[in-house]
């Protein structure tokens, strides 16, 4: 199923108007990693760990691009994933929810109920450290490093590794689909962020109102370029 989303924008300093336009794709099918289209998964095993202080600052910025997640509209409800889960940023902007395996520890929250988070970060891998002793986010692990807040939604915060249960779910965003437009005449890259659904963008092209449509590389995280000058055209992304 494919899902287009138009977007009327004006960028400074010269008041351009673009069109935006974004098909998200979306399957049937359960997967596990957040690579590729977006699907539902059945809770899955998995463990989750804290970083970023008690007040959450060290979670702003990371490696999805987004940079303050309180602007970005993601807050203290986010997570960095595992290189496992994070598919080299493509997953960035996914959506997962995760629960406590309460039979597998005495630190969970009996009524803690469950988390709704997005993925904003990598939890980069341990090489030095065995993946039961510190290499937490080493392959083939999958793992989430939460924000501090909502780990202690779950478990009490000296549980210090959670045994958690996980699943992909849809994003619920509003305000529509944002992007961050910078580069120069020769150069455009485009920060995609606030997808509802799928959540996380896996491919995009662009073109001119006098060009055809050009593939977009991936850069990193959510950042998209595309080294074509399109100038003085009303310009169109999918």
């Amino acid at each position: 199923m494919e899902k287009t989303i138009n977007v009327m924008m004006t960028t400074a300093p010269r008041a351009r108007s673009i069109q935006v336009l974004v098909i998200i794709m979306f399957a049937s099918t359960p997967v596990v990693t957040g690579g590729g289209v977006f699907a539902n998964t059945q809770w899955t095993d998995s463990h989750a760990t804290f970083y970023g202080g008690n007040d959450g600052n060290g979670t702003m910025g990371g490696a999805c691009g987004y940079g303050n997640l309180y602007c970005r509209g993601y807050g203290l409800q986010s997570t960095a994933l595992s290189s496992t889960l994070c598919n080299n940023g493509l997953t960035c902007g996914a959506c997962f929810e995760i629960k406590c395996r309460l039979t597998d520890t005495k630190w969970c929250y009996p009524n803690g109920g469950s988390i709704k988070i997005t993925a904003t970060n990598l939890c980069p891998a341990n090489p030095a450290r065995p993946t039961n002793n510190g290499g937490w986010c080493k392959p083939p692990r999958t793992h989430f490093d939460l924000s501090v807040p909502m780990f202690t939604k779950l478990a009490k915060y000296v549980a210090g590794i959670l045994p958690v249960q996980f699943r992909r779910i849809p994003c619920v965003k509003s305000g529509g689909i944002r992007f961050v437009m910078s580069g120069n005449p020769w150069f455009n890259l485009v920060l995609v962020y606030n997808v509802a659904g799928g959540g996380n963008v896996v491919s995009m092209q662009m073109k001119g109102s006098k060009t055809n449509w050009f593939t977009m590389r991936h850069n990193w995280g959510q950042n998209w370029e595309l080294s074509q000058k399109l100038q003085g055209q009303a310009i169109s992304s999918r």
